[in-house]
């Protein structure tokens, strides 16, 4: 059988080595005995790496120092007002009882120190309890502000973000280390660019105060309190830590 079956299996390979041999031999004159010249190295492929620009942008003072949020949280402010007022005044009235305490524990007799105390604490509770409820009214007011004007504001940064070329922002509202970026320059700031550009898109014209001379830098506002008006805000840490 294998005898029956040889010739076949030759015809095969001779015809498929026909095609092999062919383009040997035009490849290599006859007669010549040279290596062939090695071949030219392929062109590399390889891009050069794309640069990343990134940029930061604080996005509460980019909401509230645009001209409608420092409209509306003036507004919320006023608005208020009132309770603000209230609050304080039963703060004055909680440290007069505090203060009288203080001088007057030694010369009290039991009962009335013990009464004094008494108000005392039902006083704190209760100024505790509508303290806690301002705090979140104003949050939460204050929330609804932010949150109606960051739709219209997101757009408006992706927009301001690809016409310059930045491939991430990223966002400094919280310091370092409450956040991730622990320094950055001010030239990859975007927040008053983008400001500037939202004031114009809202068409909201700046606060009168502003009208006087050089407006302060904006920050984001303070949840109410019942002992005065909120401290200002830390400045941006745009120095690195030493």
């Amino acid at each position: 059988m294998t005898s029956k079956f040889l010739p076949l299996i030759l015809a095969v390979a001779v015809v498929f080595a026909m095609p092999v041999l062919a383009q040997t031999s035009a490849a290599t004159p006859s007669g010549s005995t040279a290596a062939p010249a090695s071949a030219a190295p392929a062109p590399s492929t390889t891009a050069a790496p794309a640069t990343t620009k990134v940029g930061v942008i604080n996005i509460n003072e980019a909401i509230f120092g645009s001209n409608e949020g420092r409209r509306d949280i003036d507004a919320l402010s006023k608005k208020l007002e009132p309770k603000q007022t209230e609050l304080k005044n039963q703060n004055d009235e909680l440290e007069a009882l505090k203060k009288q305490l203080t001088t007057q524990q030694n010369s009290l007799n039991e009962d009335a120190l013990a009464n004094l105390k008494k108000q005392i604490e039902s006083k704190q509770k209760l100024f505790d309890r509508a303290l806690q409820d301002a705090q979140e009214d104003f949050g939460n007011q204050q929330q609804d502000i932010a949150s109606r004007i960051l739709q219209k504001l997101a757009p408006l940064i992706v927009k301001y973000s690809q016409e310059n070329g930045f491939s991430v922002i990223v966002d400094t509202s919280k310091p370092w280390p409450q956040s991730p970026v622990l320094w950055w320059g001010e030239t990859v700031d975007i927040t008053k660019a983008v400001v500037d550009a939202y004031n114009v898109q809202s068409g909201v014209p700046a606060p009168a105060a502003a009208s006087t001379g050089t407006a302060p830098k904006p920050a984001a506002p303070k949840p109410i309190t019942g002992t005065g008006a909120p401290k200002a805000a830390a400045p941006k840490p745009t120095e690195p830590p030493k």
